[in-house]
């Protein structure tokens, strides 16, 4: 009888084991919020220079840096309106994108930041980018978001190596982060989406009645492009 009662084994383990490692990526951010780590792994294709940030096509001009945080509903409508546009430029290298992914709202920001990371280095960030946004949960800090649920995600986009699962689980690029966070504080970015194009960012409307909104309107989004030489 008592046998019949108990949970099964196997999936206890399972549950235990996402919340331990839940748990340890909370005192990770914990302890690294207030310092960043000069000695923090990075992904290849992140620059020091460039605010720690994800760098697609180092060599080209303009430059487009966008400042993001996975759990933001803003950043995921504004992936939506002009996402495609600008993987399009990327693909045709007219412009250095550099995604900086932000995680003050919390824990599960830093999973995702870490897994886009993870992605970066199997090639896979744009995919991996997309993917985040497109899954999005409904909810800020919802729970759903775990190391094996990036692992599942990054399966899904056609990631199959077990580096990438490695680096996931162990939280490769966790601190890396911090230094994304630092930075962006150092470049007076407070909020999430923040774009700028060659240094300059782009009007954020302040009021409904105000019509001018260049993150959210594609047709003044393309317009500041165009000025920067985009064609």
């Amino acid at each position: 009888m008592a046998a019949n009662n108990s949970p099964d084994k196997g999936t206890r383990n399972l549950v235990i084991g996402m919340v331990v490692f839940i748990v340890l990526i909370g005192v990770i951010f914990s302890f690294i919020s207030n310092k960043s780590s000069t000695s923090a792994a990075i992904p290849a294709s992140v620059s020091e220079s460039d605010g720690y940030g994800i760098v697609t096509n180092p060599e080209v001009k303009p430059q487009v840096d966008i400042y993001i945080d996975y759990q933001c509903p803003i950043c995921k409508d504004f992936e939506i309106i002009n996402g495609g546009y600008i993987a399009e430029l990327v693909a045709a290298k007219k412009i250095k994108m550099v995604v900086h992914p932000m995680t003050f709202i919390g824990v599960e920001s830093i999973l995702a930041a870490n897994a886009a990371a993870c992605a970066a280095d199997e090639g896979k960030f744009l995919d991996m980018n997309l993917a985040l946004f497109q899954n999005q949960p409904a909810s800020e800090g919802s729970g759903l978001w775990t190391g094996d649920y990036m692992k599942r995600l990054g399966n899904s986009i056609g990631i199959k190596s077990e580096k990438y699962d490695k680096c996931v689980t162990d939280g490769d690029y966790v601190n890396w982060s911090r230094n994304v966070a630092q930075a962006s504080a150092d470049a007076n970015v407070n909020g999430t989406p923040t774009v700028m194009v060659n240094g300059k960012e782009l009007y954020r409307k302040k009021t409904n009645n105000d019509p001018k909104d260049e993150y959210m309107d594609p047709v003044q989004f393309r317009a500041v492009l165009a000025a920067a030489g985009v064609k």
